[in-house]
């Protein structure tokens, strides 16, 4: 694991609310209306990378999922995702790692990422990000990064930014394009954001 990018995310975790980071998203409303239109089961396998203290899994349990996987480098943020789901907590799977040296013990259903892939800047750790979600998911893909038109950086990290074309080609060895589509994130105190969102299918 990366001390240094561990080091920040647990910083940022332990000194910020969530009313004080541009993630944060009420309603992850693109996420839940890609999942309704793919029609998953309940006791699908998902797992949610750098979910966090997001409230996608709130929601997904909310909707009966029952087999639900969080992944978060920040055990920090992990905790305080705890703390406010009280005993739901005990429902879901909790992972401390970062996505660079995570390897599954089986397989999903589907992988969500809303905002963490674009912190992968260099070819080896986007290949390797790539290589993992080939062979361990065997259904859909939902995934939302800054897009061309949105910003060049987060949380003092530099990111890499998609449009929805190019998100697609990253993906075309393994999954086909089910819907992609452009959204404006307005944060928490007011600034938008322009996300590049798609949804795939595993190619069988």
């Amino acid at each position: 694991m990366s001390i240094s990018n561990k080091l920040h995310w647990e910083k940022i975790y332990e000194t910020k609310t969530p009313d004080q980071v541009s993630w944060t998203q009420v309603i992850p409303e693109i996420s839940l209306e890609f999942i309704h239109s793919i029609g998953l089961s309940k006791n699908a396998s998902i797992i949610d990378i750098g979910g966090g203290d997001s409230n996608f899994v709130d929601y997904l349990l909310d909707k009966g999922f029952i087999n639900i996987t969080i992944l978060d480098i920040s055990s920090t943020a992990i905790e305080r995702a705890k703390k406010r789901l009280g005993s739901r907590a005990e429902k879901i799977n909790w992972i401390v790692s970062d996505i660079n040296e995570y390897i599954p013990h089986s397989n999903f259903d589907l992988w969500h990422d809303r905002a963490a892939f674009h912190f992968l800047t260099n070819e080896l750790e986007i290949k390797k990000y790539l290589d993992t979600v080939n062979k361990y998911v065997n259904g859909y893909l939902i995934l939302g990064t800054f897009s061309e038109n949105g910003p060049q950086k987060c949380s003092g990290l530099d990111i890499k930014n998609y449009s929805t074309d190019q998100l697609s080609k990253c993906f075309i060895e393994a999954f086909t394009t089910i819907q992609c589509k452009n959204h404006d994130h307005v944060t928490p105190f007011g600034t938008t954001q322009n996300f590049s969102f798609c949804c795939f299918k595993h190619i069988d």
